[in-house]
């Protein structure tokens, strides 16, 4: 009895090993996008309404678009690609302390494409801004399904 009992744990456990090939979803793997041409500008006066820094500091600030092209050699269309990259201001100081990651580009055709990314910058952080070591990595599928209008909960 105690054997037959083993066996079948054994035997369904087969089963449910075998079955998972055939249920799991496609891997979402990273794919790397080279970025290019950057440059920022002060956004629109009534884009920059209502700008904070954040992490509790409600004082003033400025909005910047910080944009370029986009190089995505993967022949398909990437979504939800993370942008990453540092900010100085004239200083030389970071504008983004701890924080690599700048923003997200909704969706990458493939070849060259343009993109714009807004960042809000402490009115106290003098300009010029640095722009250096950007750079971008996408998805195959949607990662992030509370971003777009067609998310149900």
């Amino acid at each position: 009895m105690f054997g037959f009992r083993i066996l079948a744990i054994a035997f369904l456990s087969s089963i449910l090993w075998l079955t998972s090939f055939l249920v799991t979803p496609q891997a979402s793997a990273l794919t790397p996008i080279k970025l290019s041409n950057l440059a920022y500008t002060a956004c629109a006066e009534e884009s920059g309404e209502g700008n904070y820094v954040g992490s509790g500091d409600l004082g003033a600030s400025n909005c910047f678009l910080i944009a370029g092209k986009a190089k995505n050699m993967s022949g398909k269309t990437l979504v939800d690609a993370d942008v990453f990259g540092r900010v100085f201001d004239a200083n030389g100081n970071s504008i983004m302390e701890n924080r690599g990651r700048i923003g997200t580009i909704e969706e990458v055709p493939p070849g060259v494409s343009d993109f714009e990314i807004r960042i809000s910058v402490s009115a106290n952080q003098p300009t010029p801004l640095t722009l250096k070591q950007f750079k971008a990595s996408g998805f195959a599928s949607k990662v992030r399904p509370f971003y777009y209008d067609d998310f149900e909960d």
